[in-house]
């Protein structure tokens, strides 16, 4: 079997020997140029399966050379190395398309870590091009949709999948964001490795620390033995943070430094480890407006947000809803032993391509299985979707409320929004918060003061 073969390009003949030698360790063939010039004469020689390039460069720069590489050998990542304490070069590095970087100096399990990553891509892609995704083979997820808009999102999160650059996926409530994120990881090179999700909002404060980072035993009372955090039980995967907007400020500050510096430290820790994860983020708030009003810091927003991807609404791509609604009654009848889905009445459909759909795809799904549950006939008809005012956004009915004191009337209103909001996501609170545009916590908080269980 042919090795691999990496081109190494550092004008510090010092560093170009240490990481020759280490892969070289790992099995790899090595190939070394000391300038951008040298690397490019290299390049129409051999076929390379990862470059490995300096920032800083006697004739030009790291990313003079990405940009030639991505434009002329699109099939071979390039990760960049940073002088220390750069993270402007980082993420202008992953910007303009590096499949990861290193910083100086270079931490040899990093580095292995990095390298054992990309050569997986061609074996990740040449699966992704079996047609698992388009055929919806086994359980990989699949995207439905062939509207322009859902065409460029797939082919964005494709291209996304090869590199190791965070993403912020942005959009409303039940738009998809989890599932891209699960997308860019099945379809990247850490398919095999662990995919977390993580609900920000869903966390304690005073527990988020041992949650993301992990502690040891007699770290607390209670710590009876050593816990793994998200970070560790993701390492070698992808770490999704969703509703990270919600993440408290202090909270911030040390998932930073975890990025940033791939390490964690648990709670009573001396010691710091390594951890190769992935990040993607998510939220339904606008990250950029929470940096303006101070409640999420900026040099973390750059740090996640350096490629963004945005679901669209489904009130964007109202030619998918018949291929969605029927996949969703093709699912939910399979689940339930049915020989056949039922089909939806032409003026049923027509309704739903009318409605707004405030929480997108999964609104889509609760409408249909309560339908399927009321209907009569063998059909879908349109009073079987109750697609009722207060469902497509207009004002709550909250009955005659005049001469209640200002409060009394605001608790009703509020009462009646949860209610909805919990019925809708058939009590799943988690759910019913992102519905209404909510933290989990602040959810929680409401309840118990309007005496809802």
């Amino acid at each position: 079997m042919e090795k691999s073969r990496v081109l190494i390009v550092d004008d510090e003949a010092d560093i170009r020997e240490l990481l020759s030698l280490t892969l070289q360790r790992m099995g790899l063939d090595t190939d070394c140029a000391a300038s951008e010039f040298e690397a490019v004469q290299l390049m129409q020689k051999h076929g390379y399966d990862l470059c490995l390039t300096d920032m800083r460069l006697p004739d030009g720069d790291g990313l003079k050379l990405l940009e030639h590489v991505s434009k002329h050998y699109t099939a071979t990542p390039v990760a960049v190395i940073t002088a220390y304490g750069s993270a402007e070069n980082a993420v202008a590095a992953l910007k303009a398309g590096a499949f990861d970087y290193l910083a100086k100096p270079v931490s040899l399990n990093q580095l292995r870590a990095l390298v054992r990553s990309a050569l997986k891509l061609p074996r990740a892609n040449q699966q992704r091009k079996s047609g698992d995704t388009e055929a919806g083979a086994g359980d990989f997820p699949v995207l439905l949709g062939d509207s322009a808009l859902m065409q460029q999102t797939r082919q964005m999160i494709d291209k996304l999948a090869r590199s190791q650059a965070p993403i912020h996926i942005s959009g409303e409530s039940g738009c998809g964001k989890e599932l891209a994120a699960r997308l860019m990881h099945l379809m990247g090179p850490r398919r095999e490795a662990p995919f977390m999700p993580v609900n920000c909002g869903a966390i304690p404060e005073n527990l988020m620390e041992s949650e993301f980072f992990g502690y040891k035993k007699g770290a607390f009372t209670g710590a009876e033995q050593d816990k793994e955090g998200f970070f560790q039980a993701a390492n070698g995967g992808t770490l999704f943070l969703d509703e990270v907007a919600d993440l408290p400020i202090q909270m911030q500050v040390k998932l930073l430094r975890s990025i940033q510096e791939k390490k964690v430290r648990k709670v009573g820790s001396t010691g710091e480890e390594n951890v190769d994860v992935r990040i993607i983020s998510a939220t339904h708030h606008h990250l950029a407006d929470a940096v303006k009003d101070g409640k999420f810091r900026q040099d973390l927003y750059y740090r996640l947000n350096v490629i963004e991807l945005r679901m669209p609404a489904l009130r964007e791509m109202r030619d998918d809803i018949p291929v969605l609604a029927r996949e969703i009654l093709r699912k939910n009848a399979a689940e339930d032993g049915a020989r056949r889905e039922p089909a939806l009445s032409p003026a049923a459909l027509a309704a739903l391509q009318e409605y707004q759909f405030p929480g997108n795809v999964r609104e889509l799904e609760n409408i249909l299985e309560r339908a399927v549950a009321l209907r009569t006939g063998d059909r879908i008809e349109t009073e079987d979707l109750q697609l009722t005012p207060p469902a497509a956004g207009a004002e709550i009915a909250t009955g005659d409320l005049s001469g209640l004191p200002l409060q009394e009337h605001l608790d009703r209103v509020e009462k009646e929004a949860i209610l909805q909001a919990l019925e809708k996501t058939r009590y799943n609170r988690t759910a019913a918060a992102k519905l209404l545009g909510i933290t989990f916590r602040a959810l929680r908080y409401r309840m118990e003061r309007l005496g809802i269980n």
